[in-house]
């Protein structure tokens, strides 16, 4: 699996109560609390939010058939970039061994029952190629800009 983004959280700064735009990313060695910024993506007093991480794994019904396994290889890509793009997908790459778990999904939802409604439009887990493992996941609320963070670094889109 090739995975659209693979990222170590980011620590992202502002002055005073500027926040974060799309176009504007500032980092510093300087770290202020930001009262609006931390409202904007969502953290508690302590800088983190609730997710729920994806594992995804190995499915029962991997295709042979090399064409077959590219197709669904491509429309799952196309799946994370929708799902990244409407905002509920904050994270996702895969894992560079070859183990049963073959990568990661970070949702910004807060049930489990409310990603296992997005996976379930993923075309690898309709097919069975994949299946998910899913658990609720306490982490950074600056996660939620790694995407913005990620179109600035990436010369090529997946």
């Amino acid at each position: 699996m090739i995975g659209l983004m693979v990222g170590v959280m980011a620590c992202q700064t502002t002055t005073e109560t500027e926040s974060v735009s799309d176009s504007e990313l500032v980092l510093s060695d300087s770290v202020a609390y930001d009262s609006a910024y931390a409202k904007s993506i969502g953290a508690d007093n302590y800088g983190m939010k609730q997710y729920v991480m994806a594992f995804l794994k190995t499915g029962p019904n991997r295709s042979a058939d090399k064409e077959e396994a590219m197709r669904l290889q491509r429309a799952h890509l196309d799946n994370i970039t929708r799902m990244a793009e409407e905002g509920k997908l904050v994270l996702a790459g895969p894992f560079l061994d070859n183990d049963s778990i073959r990568g990661i999904y970070i949702f910004d939802v807060r049930t489990v029952e409310e990603a296992r409604a997005l996976t379930e439009t993923d075309p690898a887990i309709e097919a069975g190629s994949l299946v998910m493992e899913l658990r609720p996941w306490y982490g950074s609320a600056a996660l939620m800009d790694v995407n913005k963070l990620h179109k600035k670094a990436a010369k090529e889109g997946i």
